[in-house]
Parts: C-alpha cells; structure tokens; sequence
C-alpha cells in the first residue's frame, strides 16, 4: 500500500520588491491557484512543489513592510500566521537592503512564528561589493537562513531541503523573541503582559507580550478584537498604554510606537555588526544609480517615461493588430456561418447577434492587453515601474493620489487601447483605502480599447487632417479629467491625509521570460474569465432590449406585402437593355424597406422607447434617441456603442473596425455637427464605467455603494461637462 505523502504548508512573505512572488514562481511554477481572501479583494496565491514523501503548499502573502495592520495586506499577513498557524514562514528579504527588510523578520519572531529567512538577491549583494556571514546571522537570528537568487532558480532546492529537514526534526516551533523597549516601555509592558497572563485575555490565539505590544502600538484592529473579547480588560490595557503614552509625548516629545520602532531598528543594527561588510576600496557607484541619474532626472526622467510609454502603446497595436484581426476574423465566420446554416428568425438572432458578436467584441481585445500585460510585467520586473511611481508622486500627492496611481491610470488607458477592469484591479497596491478608492473611482475616465473606436470615428469625420492631434487631446483630457475629480473627491467626501511616499526603488535587473509569461497569464485569464461571463448575460440582455416588444402585426404585414410587389416587379421585368437599370432600382426599393423595417423595429423595442424617453433631457448636450440608445448599451459595455449606433440608424451590423457605412450616414445626417460630436466624445470618455468595471470597483473597494456612486457621479459629471461643451461651441460654430 502507497504511504500518502506528508503536507507541508509554508507562508511566504516578504517586503515589496524582495522577489518574493519570483520565488513562489520558480518553486510552484505551473502548479497555481490565484484567489482572493473571503470577503476582501487582497489576492491569494497558493501553490505546489512535491517530493517522494512530502507535498510542499507554499501560500504567497501579500507584500508588506510590516504585521502592524496599516493596510489590507498588512492585516492578511499577520491574520494567516495568527490564526492558520503554517507550518513555516518564509521571509524573503532584499539581501542588499538587510536592515529594512529585517524588521518584518523581527515581528515575525516576536510573535512566535517559526521562520526561515530567505537571503534573496545575493547576486545583487556581491555586485555591490558586499559580503554577508550567514551563519553569524542565523546564529544571532535563532533561525535558518537560505542564501537565494530567485530569479535564477539559485537557493531553491537548499530552500526545499531546510524546509524538510525542520518540519521533520518537529524543532522548528520556538518562543517568542524579546527585545528590550528601554526604561519608559519595559515596565509597563511587563505589567500588560502580565495582565493579560493573569486573565487568560486572548492568549487562546496571540502571544501575551505581541498582544500588550499593539495596545502600545494603538492597533486598531486588535483594540476592537479586544473589546469584543472581555471590555473590562481591555480597558485596563488601553489605560495603561494611554498613561504610558502621556508620560512619553511629555518627556520625549514622541510616543510609544516610535519608540518601539527605533528600538527594533537599533536591534536590527547590533544583528548586523560584522554580518556586513563592505568593500570600501570599490568606489565605484552602481549601474543603478548612473542610469537613475538620467531616468530619475527632473527634466529627462519624465520626456524618457513618456517615450517608454508611447513604445508601449506603439508595440501594442503593431504587434497585436494581426492577431486581433484574426480573432475578429474568426468571430465573424463564426457569426456567418450561424446565419448561414440556420433560419431567420429569434434563435438565429440571438445566438449570431446577441452572443457571438458581444462575446467576441470582447475576446478580440484579449491579444492587445496580452502585450500591454507583457510590457507592464517587463517594466515592473525590471524595476522601472517604482521609478515612474517615484517621479509622478510629486504631481498625484498634489491632486489626493499616490504615485502608485500612475499604474491602475495606465492599465486602464492611460496609454489608449487599456482596460477599466485590470486597471481597477492594479490599484490594489495602494496601501491608504482613502487614495486607492480615489484611484479606482477615476480610472475609468482613461482612453480604454473599447471606447477607442468612437474616438476614431469621430476624429476621422470631423477632424479628418488632425486625427493625429484630435486622438492626443482626447487622451490629455482624460487625464486632467481624472485628476481633477481625484482632488474633488480626496477634498469632500474622501477626505484623509496623504500616505507617505514609502517605496524602495529596487535595482536594475533583467525580468526572466517565465516570470513575464506567468504575471501575463495571470493577468488575461482574469480578464477573461471576469469580463468574458459578464459580457456574455450582458449582450443577450442588450439584443432582447432591441428586439423586444416586436413590431403589431399590422405593420409587418404592411411591410410584408411592400417586398411581396417588389417580388412581384423584379418577376415581370422584360428582357431589354433597361432591365439591369429596373433591376438596381427595383432593388434599392427593397433594401430601403429593409432599412425602414429594422428602423420602425428598433424604435419600438424598449431599448427604442428608452431612448426617445431620454431625449428632451439628452438633446441639451446635442443627443437624440438613436445617441441615446447606444449610450446606454454602453452602460453595459463600451463595446457595443458603435455597433449599436449602426442599428440605431438603421445600418444592421457594423464592423466596429471598418465604420465606413456608419461614417457616411452621420456625414449624411444635418443634425450632426462638430459641436455633437466633440459633446459625445466627452460624455463617452467620462460617463459610467461598463458594468464589468462597475463590478470590478465594487469588490476592489468592497462596497456597492462606491460601484453605484461611480454610476451616478460619472453620469452626472459627464452630462453636465457635455453639456457646458455643446451650448458654448453654438456660440462658435
């Protein structure tokens, strides 16, 4: 009989930039599950590595600078060392920045989890003319240490071996670390500690000396756990941490949790004597910091982000133009072939219109965001991203946002041709609520594929010699969009301080192809997977609001008997030289009924009756029915606003790449103007996010009331910024 092999399960943790998730890649590769936590949107990565007798399950924490719950990251981290007690914790740090790494290793001992500390980047350690003497850390730190490049795949088997070998021996389970917090906190802390002993107060799940530690620290997580627990005692402690707070701010000028910051840090600094040393006949300054001076630069760095960035947007559309034709291609054979080998009629229709060109307007854009990812990954590996999130803090601090705004802006159009849902997703890297809530509630204002080719129709008929120039400005004006409604926002009723600018800019690497390809892959399938299924119920929804109710009898049969005679022309036509003539008019007749038909249909159909609903509101920024119906499939998704607009004017499918026919009918149409359209290009930039987005800000900011303020404020603001455009503009043209 096989023996089952023995389960291992190891917590992975680390600061940001560590090359944490590089070694979850290189020692779970394929074998991935990628989630989020219950009830919050922090991702969960889990992932396998087995032997002959064990199976390793390596859970991929967020990244975090520390266990104090500042953030969700933060609060996931410590809640799963806490309360499902791995088996091992894996801190992986910055070799070459050990004394800032190291603090989240010390919180780790202090609470008692049995840790093995990664020693990452060791390359990086010996181009900087460092040594580092592992054991004396490992003998200072009471804990294994593992020498890793993770990038290289170097360190991963030892890693494996040491974990093993403790969970084997069962020694790796040890006391918490003490650390001494000087006269002012000690004694209080001692009395905490004890209270806490005395009356058993949640010592069933934390440390009694951790736990008097975050009452020191005014952890508002643990205060409220507290409180919950026993009230009484809990008052006791924050007594005792409120007097030991007054007594330190009246002597030192400072408070406990300083304190107790400092006094790690000077512990970090006695670890470290003659554990590091340095080269000092090298001086030489690194490559990093040469090309910082240029990338970095006040004046240089910006123009050369803004060059990056354009290549990024230029490789996207050269290199993904084929394979998206391709898929656009396939989807309309498919679409044919439906129409071909099945009946006219609401099956026909539903399956060729209402899915497989909604579902495929989706997954065309799919090998675009596949390189937009790949390029994002390869700037975020390489280690230029923090270094464009260093540069713009200055100018997003000003407006309520963090640099590592500039990201989710980016992901979601910043760069046009970007996506609302990924974007909204990248901002989950903000550490302050306050800052990542304004991100994603702005987001959506950028230049995403799906509104590009309204953008491009309209340039193309009334900018036709500056699309070039019309296409920049669209792009600069949802930006300042966005920024401007940041600071409204962050001004009213998200309110808050802003988050200090925290970032290590990590050094200069080379990204490794199968970490581009997994941080890719990721990346798409979510999209897929979230925006494909939604899309799916959302176009069937869309094709039953134009088709539905259908037309009385009455009038079908009037247009019934109208095709009957021309049926009934076309049959008697003689045999002269005139006939071809007859024929083309005979013809044209025909399809003129067709038009009139698909027209009258649409009109009635609830999404018809919506929109002439709508109109003595909408007409104030220039919109009539037919405008407003695609608008408002565009609640659903941007996609669908072109190809709804060649059937609101009657035109059937338009293909959203070649809108000639739709072009020439709006060139046709005297109520359309420059005044119309840079009006709609404003409100298609700025209103309501598409209801995959809308679904996306409600689990990123964990509140539908956010998904719905987004709806309507967008919606409003929009309005009235179109609006203010098309009643100026008539002064004018």
């Amino acid at each position: 009989m096989k023996t089952p092999k023995s389960k291992i399960t190891i917590a992975l943790t680390g600061n940001p930039n560590s090359g944490k998730t590089t070694l979850f890649n290189a020692l779970t590769g394929s074998r991935q599950h990628v989630g989020n936590y219950p009830g919050i949107t922090v991702e969960k990565k889990e992932g396998y590595f087995e032997t002959a007798q064990h199976v390793l399950h390596f859970v991929d924490l967020p990244g975090t600078y520390s266990l104090t719950a500042y953030s969700q990251e933060e609060l996931v981290a410590r809640n799963y060392m806490i309360r499902e007690k791995p088996d091992l914790v894996v801190d992986v740090v910055n070799s070459a920045s050990l004394e800032r790494n190291l603090y989240l290793a010390l919180q780790i001992l202090e609470l008692g989890a049995p840790l093995i500390l990664a020693l990452n980047m060791m390359d990086e350690v010996r181009k900087k003319g460092m040594t580092l003497d592992t054991l004396l850390l490992e003998q200072r730190m009471g804990c294994r240490v593992v020498e890793t490049v993770a990038r290289q795949g170097k360190g991963k088997q030892e890693l494996i071996e040491t974990i093993i070998s403790l969970r084997t021996r069962k020694d790796e389970r040890r006391s918490p670390l003490r650390i001494s917090y000087g006269p002012d906190l000690d004694p209080v802390l001692n009395e905490m500690a004890a209270i806490i002993q005395e009356t058993g107060f949640m010592t069933d799940t934390y440390p009694a000396r951790w736990l008097a530690l975050k009452y020191l620290e005014s952890d508002e997580q643990i205060i409220s756990e507290g409180r919950e627990r026993s009230l009484e005692t809990s008052n006791r402690l924050e007594g005792a941490a409120n007097d030991v707070a007054e007594h330190c701010m009246k002597t030192l000028k400072t408070y406990p949790e300083a304190i107790i910051a400092d006094y790690r840090y000077g512990f970090i600094s006695s670890l470290l004597k003659d554990v590091v040393t340095r080269d000092q006949q090298r001086q030489r300054i690194e490559m990093s910091d040469q090309v910082d001076k240029f990338l970095t630069h006040r004046m240089l760095g910006p123009l050369f982000m803004i060059f990056v960035l354009y290549m990024v947007y230029s490789l996207t559309f050269l290199v993904g133009d084929i394979p998206l034709s391709l898929i656009e291609d396939f989807f309309g054979w498919l679409g044919d072939a439906v129409r071909a080998v099945m009946p006219d009629g609401l099956l026909q229709s539903l399956l060729a219109s209402g899915i497989i060109d909604g579902v495929g307007a989706v997954l065309s854009f799919v090998p675009l965001l596949m390189i937009i990812f790949f390029c994002i990954a390869f700037l975020e590996d390489s280690g230029y991203m923090a270094r464009v999130a260093y540069m713009l803090d200055r100018v997003f601090s000003y407006f309520g946002l963090h640099g590592c705004s500039i990201m989710p802006f980016i992901v979601s159009g910043g760069i046009a041709g970007g996506c609302a849902v990924p974007g909204i997703m990248a901002a989950r890297t903000l550490r302050s609520p306050r800052e990542k809530l304004a991100t994603i509630l702005t987001a959506p204002f950028m230049t995403c594929g799906a509104k590009l080719p309204v953008f491009l129709l309209l340039a193309a008929i009334f900018f036709p010699a500056n699309q070039a120039l019309a296409l920049f400005m669209i792009t600069v004006l949802a930006w300042a969009s966005a920024l401007l409604v940041s600071k409204l926002l962050r001004s009213t009723i998200i309110r808050g301080p802003a988050t200090p600018f925290v970032m290590e800019l990590p050094p200069y690497r080379l990204p490794t192809l199968r970490g581009l390809m997994i941080h890719t892959w990721e990346r798409t399938w979510q999209y897929i997977k979230k925006a494909g299924t939604i899309i799916l119920a959302i176009s069937i929804l869309i094709w039953a609001a134009m088709t539905f109710p259908q037309l009385p009898e009455e009038r079908l049969a009037y247009y019934d008997s109208q095709s009957v005679i021309l049926e009934g022309d076309l049959a008697s036509l003689p045999g002269d030289s005139d006939v071809n003539e007859k024929m083309d008019e005979i013809l044209s007749q025909r399809e003129q009924i067709e038009f009139s038909l698909a027209g009258e249909q649409l009109a009635y159909s609830y999404a018809g009756r919506t929109g002439t609903f709508l109109e003595p509101v909408s007409s104030w920024a220039g919109f009539d029915w037919r405008i407003n119906i695609a608008l408002v499939g565009g609640f659903a998704a941007k996609e669908v606003i072109i190809s709804t607009l060649g059937t609101a004017y009657s035109l059937g499918a338009v293909d959203e790449d070649d809108p000639v026919s739709l072009a020439g009918r709006i060139q046709q149409d005297p109520d359309w103007d420059t005044k119309r359209a840079v009006s709609l290009i404003i409100f298609v930039m700025l209103y309501a996010p598409c209801f995959v987005a809308v679904v996306a800000i409600a689990r990123e900011s964990g509140s539908w009331k956010w998904a719905g303020f987004a709806m309507v404020f967008n919606t409003v603001f929009a309005f009235g910024f179109s609006t203010a455009v098309y009643q100026t503009l008539k002064f004018f043209i």
